[in-house]
């Protein structure tokens, strides 16, 4: 079955040019539109630690593709489509996200010459 959108990039005229990416789908409330969240990890340079940022981008979500709330899609820049779309959606499900980095597991605290000293009074 062939969609009749104009705007889908696979059976309509409409050319993907420039960047690709990844994302989860957290809305598909509008028309023909769904908001694409990625997730990225940037390192703040002064703590020497990585905080996570997060982008949400509205895409074209053609009829023969049809994503939903929670697919992961793959999404290509193509001409504007509205006063915010830019992007449509290429393919859903066979793309990998970036997963969240483990937690490290805390090590035991070390006990000091003066928590000991303290220690030994108390207990006599």
């Amino acid at each position: 079955m062939e969609c009749k959108d104009r705007n889908c990039p696979l059976h309509g005229t409409i050319s993907t040019r420039g960047s690709v990416l990844d994302g989860t789908v957290v809305s598909d409330k509008m028309q023909s539109t769904i908001v694409v969240e990625r997730v990225r990890f940037v390192k703040i340079k002064k703590y020497d630690r990585y905080k996570r940022k997060t982008s949400r981008i509205p895409a074209h979500n053609p009829a023969c593709i049809d994503a939903r709330v929670g697919d992961k899609v793959k999404i290509m820049e193509c001409r504007k489509l509205s006063k915010t779309k830019s992007f449509v959606v290429v393919s859903k499900g066979d793309t990998e996200q970036v997963e969240e980095k483990p937690k490290k597991q805390e090590k035991p605290k070390k006990i000091t010459k003066k928590v000991k000293a303290k220690k030994e009074v108390e207990n006599g």
